[in-house]
């Protein structure tokens, strides 16, 4: 196997870098997953990374749509500091919150201001461009049960990681 196609276990190290430059995420550590196969990584990183081989570096910039979407005002909201629990009086406090329909959503403290505390619930990187390092380290053929779960198995104890 050359390059990566449909199907493919491929393992890459990534940086994610803001619109500034910045490093926000780097994985050093290869992290693998299976190629078309509905593994999590980003629509656009696999379609870079499709017919590329072994040694490649890539740089990928990705509009807000195809990375971490457009900034959702309605989950930003303010309430009086007194009504949220001491331990989340903090900027950067995560704070999980459950739907009516029993989905969790981490919110983020992003200001403390006049007795008021905002929480926002967008990623941090919500409406921003970005670009992604993208280095292919190695890659082979998915196994059946790789392919159905988007993810290498881990050899000795079986799970999906």
């Amino acid at each position: 196997m050359t390059t990566v196609t449909q199907n493919t276990l491929v393992y890459i190290t990534y940086s994610i870098l803001d619109e500034r430059g910045m490093v926000v995420e780097q994985y050093d550590i290869p992290v693998g997953y299976v190629q078309g196969a509905n593994s999590g990584i980003l629509p656009a990183i696999e379609s870079a990374v499709a017919g590329r081989k072994v040694g490649e570096r890539l740089e990928i910039k990705l509009t807000p749509e195809e990375g971490y979407g457009l900034r959702d005002e309605s989950l930003v909201f303010t309430d009086d500091i007194d009504n949220v629990p001491p331990q989340f009086r903090r900027i950067g406090a995560e704070v999980m919150f459950e739907n009516a329909s029993g989905e969790n959503k981490v919110f983020y403290v992003t200001a403390i201001e006049d007795g008021k505390l905002t929480l926002d619930g967008n990623p941090s990187l919500a409406g921003q461009r970005v670009t992604c390092l993208v280095n292919i380290m190695d890659m082979r053929e998915a196994t059946r049960e790789e392919i159905r779960n988007g993810r290498p198995l881990d050899v000795q104890t079986g799970t999906v990681h």
